[in-house]
């Protein structure tokens, strides 16, 4: 196949998905014979569709080979292919006017354009995040989601060496900023050519929507601030939500944690996540109604959840803004020595919730995740916050994802698994892989329940007892224990308001 034909392709693949119009179809190709470095180009007679990814994949083995990229690492062809994937893309302000034209028709029409558009354009990477392994395990609380993040590339050693070479830049501020529309990005910092992202307003601003590129379940959208400012949970905070999902009431959209450990990733760039799918906290019943005085309009209760939710339920979006307001507040100030809650020590405060917002039917919803990040000598990493013994599975923060049910476990769980899997079949020590010896406890701790392993069942197994020990994970990060005693406690904060 000649460098031509797999141009002829891309340009195909461009009309094709509707990235490309016909009447665009030279410039687009000028647009990528000069990406390319070549001044000619011979246009085959007849044209056979390719995946993307394959043609792709020869045009980055073709500009590495005349010098056109740096080295042959992912983060080289990462930054290399993102600038030929600009070639077909429509302008920001086209994406944009598209997108609300269909919005008129219904949201549903124009998140399922934007969402397309986001994967045909491989800002969001079909050929990698086939590559993450999902499954679901049974629990005392529903069906948890499991999967196993293979689709994020990791640092190649290049460009781990390149990165500490690369003169520092603060711009984009963060990977949250709206200026990483259109930037050609750097080793240490992803391009973003084929990123569009569309301009809404959330509570009276300008606001942006726009997809993660990792999409950890269906349609995972990231709406964030215009500007570069901290996440704070407060009022402002679940009138953004509610407006938000007056918008787009198909999706739902919550915020991680205000605070360190209980919080996400990026702390600094005021943001949300949400998307077009139903977690098992959302399926989660009432475990126990609650009135709250004052609100007595307000349907109220204790989910029944691993983490400690508090859901209210209205018509009125007011109602529920007042009352999460409210809640927040008593929160923010509450200790409770015997129940191990303390609002603040030193001066540091230590309560804060995660929220999540939906539309039932007729109906608000909104979940408040009461979360602690105290820390003691005994968890130095939170009380509240996946205890040691499971950290060979999971010692990450637990963020808003992980509260609503979906694991996000990582990457060199894949091999490990692989290596327990020969283990178990073969009766092997676990001591002849080194990368076992953190699961040695662990795996004492289930093997005697089952009677016989084989090839046939060996990774179901190691499945469920991954997953067993997620939701154990969840459980850890419960401020209160789905005990009588960690429901009597809940229920001494309940009182309070």
């Amino acid at each position: 196949m000649t460098i031509d034909e797999r141009i002829a392709q891309l340009v195909q693949y461009g009309l094709t998905t509707g990235l490309v119009p016909e009447e665009d179809k030279i410039y687009t190709t000028n647009q990528i014979l000069e990406v390319m470095h070549l001044d000619s180009y011979d246009a085959p007679e007849t044209v056979e569709e390719a995946p993307l990814e394959e043609i792709l994949e020869d045009l980055l083995v073709d500009a590495y080979q005349r010098g056109l990229m740096e080295n042959d690492g992912v983060v080289q062809k990462d930054l290399f292919d993102t600038k030929i994937m600009n070639c077909l893309m429509p302008r920001p302000s086209e994406v944009a006017k598209t997108f609300w034209s269909k919005y008129e028709q219904s949201p549903v029409e124009a998140t399922d354009y934007y969402y397309k558009l986001s994967q045909d354009s491989n800002y969001i990477r079909r050929d990698r995040i086939k590559r993450d392994m999902r499954w679901s395990v049974e629990s005392d609380y529903g069906t948890i989601d499991i999967s196993i993040n293979l689709s994020k590339p990791e640092k190649d050693p290049k460009a781990i060496a390149a990165a500490k070479l690369q003169k520092q830049s603060s711009y984009p501020k963060c990977q949250l900023c709206k200026e990483n529309e259109g930037y050609a990005g750097r080793v240490n910092h992803p391009a973003r050519q084929n990123h569009r992202i569309i301009p809404i307003t959330i509570n009276g601003k300008p606001w942006g929507f726009q997809y993660s590129p990792y999409v950890y379940y269906n349609e995972h959208c990231i709406v964030f601030s215009g500007e570069h400012s901290p996440m704070k949970i407060d009022k402002e905070a679940f009138q953004k939500l509610f407006s938000f999902i007056e918008q787009f009431p198909h999706y739902f959209l919550g915020s991680n944690a205000d605070l360190p450990i209980v919080g996400g990733s990026i702390l600094t760039h005021d943001h949300f996540q949400g998307g077009n799918y139903t977690f098992a906290m959302a399926k989660a019943p009432i475990e126990k109604s609650i009135v709250i005085p004052g609100y007595e309009d307000v349907e109220a209760g204790i989910v029944k959840w691993p983490l400690s939710v508090i859901r209210i339920r209205s018509k009125e979006t007011e109602r529920l803004i007042d009352l999460a307001d409210y809640i927040l507040g008593k929160w923010r100030g509450y200790t409770d020595e015997e129940a191990f809650i303390f609002a603040n020590t030193n001066g540091e405060p230590h309560n804060t919730i995660t929220p999540i917002v939906r539309k039932s039917g007729e109906m608000y919803e909104l979940d408040l995740t009461l979360r602690n990040n105290i820390t003691t000598d005994e968890c130095p990493l939170g009380v509240y916050h996946p205890h040691a013994e499971y950290h060979n599975i999971k010692k990450e923060n637990i963020g808003l994802i992980e509260v609503m049910g979906l694991a996000i476990l990582p990457a060199r769980l894949k091999t490990e698994m692989e290596l327990l899997a020969d283990c178990l079949v073969n009766g092997k020590a676990l001591t002849t892989y080194d990368e076992l010896e953190k699961h040695t406890a662990w795996v004492e701790g289930f093997i005697s329940k089952y009677d016989v392993i084989t090839e046939e069942n060996v990774w179901d197994i190691i499945k469920e007892e991954i997953g067993q020990v997620f939701v154990k994970v969840l459980e850890d990060a419960g401020v209160y224990k789905c005990t009588s005693e960690g429901r009597e406690a809940f229920g001494r904060f309940i009182a309070t308001l």
